[in-house]
């Protein structure tokens, strides 16, 4: 299949420019990448993500050099040099105009920015792969992990839409963006989730379906535009974990995993859904650990908690 050829070929340039983002890369490296001419990678690559195949180099440079600055006591000038800048002054102009704030800036104060947090284009494209893989591959029939968790008082910045249910009607009504600046919350205390929102988190208008990060309960930085800060209380939550998973069968992971969530008996184990005590939240389904989603629940009396 032709679009399937074209898919595979951007995929191989996302991943020569993922595997070498710190050293220079040129279109003629991504063309022996793909197997076809400079011109018809840049259109493809284009058409397929939507940049260039500089921009998105470029972007992703400079995301990347955030979460250096970010987390690690480094110069600035060091950091542009490692991500292939040729100087100080042309990196501090870059990452500006992309996140609205100078680099020494942010290095200071590393307040929320909307990083840049590209998907695998196969992905994207999985239904025009589908035919070409390995049947095995597909996660059906196996093993799930539960376990019960306690999560703290603690607080929720997140993003509302108005109708959204699940993350494909979330991502049509609000866009992708949201998930790069939740990354980039330096006082996250684990990493961003989507979350269906019981009726006593909901507001008047605002959908079940949200994504969001959680922060200490003391949190007291920046709340970017369009979020809202919210107060979690504390709570157990039944964590189900599914076995590792081709990324293009992300969509089959979800699936098998809800189908077991839903036929699941808390009760054999001492507990009972508690779904108005908190968030039920899912978690960014990467192929190596398996799918992750998290449900509420409640101790029964005179029950053993969950080994």
């Amino acid at each position: 299949m032709e679009k399937s050829g074209n898919v595979e070929a951007v995929q191989r340039m996302q991943d020569y420019i993922e595997q070498n983002i710190q050293r220079p890369i040129t279109l003629r490296d991504l063309a022996r990448t793909a197997g076809y001419s400079p011109f018809h990678c840049a259109r493809l690559f284009k058409e397929f993500i939507g940049k260039t195949p500089f921009e998105y180099i470029r972007t992703l440079r400079l995301t990347r050099a955030a979460l250096q600055l970010r987390d690690v006591k480094v110069k600035v000038v060091d950091v542009a040099f490692d991500f292939v800048f040729d100087s100080h002054e042309g990196f501090t102009r870059a990452f500006s105009r992309e996140f609205g704030v100078t680099p020494h800036k942010y290095s200071k104060d590393p307040v929320p920015i909307y990083l840049f947090m590209p998907d695998p284009v196969r992905d994207r494209y999985r239904y025009f792969l589908k035919g070409e893989r390995a049947v095995e591959k597909k996660p059906g029939g196996q093993t799930v992990f539960v376990q019960v968790i306690e999560r703290p008082e603690r607080k929720l910045i997140l993003k509302r839409g108005t109708y959204a249910e699940d993350y494909i009607e979330y991502v049509e009504e609000i866009g992708c963006d949201v998930w790069g600046l939740l990354c980039s919350v330096k006082e996250a205390l684990y990493e961003p989730i989507g979350i269906w929102l019981p009726a006593a988190f909901r507001t008047s208008g605002t959908a079940i379906y949200a994504q969001g990060v959680e922060v200490p309960a003391e949190y007291a930085g920046v709340v970017p535009d369009g979020f809202e800060l919210i107060t979690l209380p504390p709570c157990q939550m039944m964590v189900f974990q599914g076995p590792p998973f081709a990324d293009e069968y992300f969509d089959e992971a979800i699936a098998d995993l809800w189908e077991v969530m839903s036929t699941y008996t808390p009760e054999l184990y001492g507990f009972e859904w508690a779904d108005e005590d908190a968030p039920r939240f899912q978690m960014e389904p990467q192929g190596y650990r398996g799918y992750i989603e998290a449900r509420p629940v409640r101790q029964l009396k005179n029950n053993r908690q969950l080994k």
